[in-house]
């Protein structure tokens, strides 16, 4: 079976493309959900997000929301670098 022209040249223009990667858009997806969590941790709380300094002093329910949005930010990197087709 004899491939044509057109056919030997797609399969090469296809084997170059390279794999389309989203990772910045579900980056910034996975940051506004956990900005999303974190606001409604600080209202559950009664706090605004915000307005209280990160400080040793602050709430105990605040200083767990706060940890709460590092970890899921940091999970949210490992989104950024992940191919998505």
């Amino acid at each position: 079976m004899r491939l044509s022209t057109l056919t030997a040249t797609l399969a090469m223009a296809l084997v170059y493309v390279p794999t389309a990667e989203a990772g910045i858009i579900s980056y910034g997806i996975c940051q506004t959900g956990c900005n999303v969590l974190a606001v409604a941790c600080y209202a559950a709380a009664g706090f605004t997000f915000g307005t209280v300094v990160a400080a040793a002093a602050a709430p105990p329910a605040i200083l767990a929301c706060n940890a709460g949005l590092g970890t899921c930010s940091s999970a949210c990197a490992v989104v950024a670098l992940t191919p998505t087709p």
